[in-house]
């Protein structure tokens, strides 16, 4: 193992469009958010210590040797030891955010992602993106159960991507770069009970929601579209319909409703909720007249958190 301190880092991302859907084949659009990032860092330790693991966020630390399977930071790092067919290294795995947690910005992602690629180059190795997804998938699963896939993927590629569950995803070329504000409900949101309560609905009255599903996979293609092309407003039409979609299948609130209508109001081109809903953030599209009114809009509207990205 690398005798100094390594340190390595991930991206948020955010859903341009898609969600729910996607878990149902349907395609969907993410972007990172590569200003708000989880970083790692190992350090070298004392012979015979073993890994140990530091997550300051959660206030917590503990040895690798000592936690269960259903750890999702211990397992990255096997997983990543066997991918490598190293020993447990003698080291500490330091571990910070700038991502809130259950905000629907993959917080989980962007750790276990960090921690892989620290790992990994500190026993000598840049792991691929692809292992990167690969780990940080099987991490995924201890967070929401039935993962997509997309937020392993943008996040290990730091790259927009247009992903359909199942295929191998398309890293999409912006033609017009773009500025979205973030804005946090102040509700925390659980991917995992979103995710089984749209699937519980999907079961009971699978039709309806299949012909919705339908309709948001035709505005990610709508996107996939406008952004190849640099028709931003366009972009920002579509992510309104998308958001009146996900009305429609119970995951947005109330809350959230009213921080999209007032930006909507203050002139974002478009605004939408990202992620699992049930809490967590919307995003609007605003431009260089637009930003300073949107941001100063969601502020008044109760947004305790507002975050700026440009996209491309």
């Amino acid at each position: 193992m690398n005798a100094e301190s390594i340190e390595r880092s991930a991206s948020g991302k955010i859903i341009l469009c898609g969600e729910h859907s996607v878990v149902y084949g349907r395609p969907a659009i993410a972007v990172p958010v590569s200003t708000m990032r989880a970083y790692a860092r190992i350090d070298p330790a004392c012979k015979g210590s073993g890994l140990q693991i530091h997550a300051l966020d959660l206030q917590q630390e503990f040895a690798l040797k000592d936690a269960g399977d259903d750890d999702p930071l211990a397992l990255g790092t096997r997983l990543v030891l066997e991918h490598l067919n190293a020993p447990e290294p003698d080291a500490i795995l330091t571990l910070k955010s700038d991502l809130p947690i259950a905000a629907g910005l993959g917080s989980g992602a962007s750790v276990a992602a960090a921690a892989a690629r620290a790992l990994g180059a500190a026993l000598g190795t840049e792991l691929s993106p692809e292992i990167i997804s690969e780990v940080t998938y099987e991490v995924e699963k201890i967070h929401h159960g039935n993962p997509s896939g997309i937020d392993n993927t943008v996040i290990a590629w730091e790259k927009p991507v247009y992903f359909v569950r199942g295929t191998a995803p398309e890293i999409l070329s912006i033609h017009t770069p773009f500025r979205l504000l973030i804005a946090y409900s102040g509700i925390a949101s659980s991917t995992r009970a979103a995710v089984a309560e749209v699937r519980r609905r999907w079961e009971m009255t699978p039709g309806y929601y299949d012909v919705v599903f339908d309709c948001i996979g035709a505005i990610s293609k709508a996107s996939r579209a406008a952004l190849l092309q640099g028709t931003i407003r366009t972009l920002g039409a579509l992510l309104n319909e998308n958001h009146e979609l996900l009305m429609k299948i119970g995951v947005s609130l109330p809350r959230m409703d009213n921080l999209i209508q007032a930006a909507r109001g203050a002139g974002a081109l478009g605004a939408k909720m990202t992620g699992s809903g049930h809490g967590g953030n919307i995003i609007a599209l605003v431009d260089d007249a637009t930003t300073a009114a949107v941001k100063a809009a969601l502020t008044s509207a109760g947004a305790p958190r507002v975050w700026e990205t440009m996209v491309g």
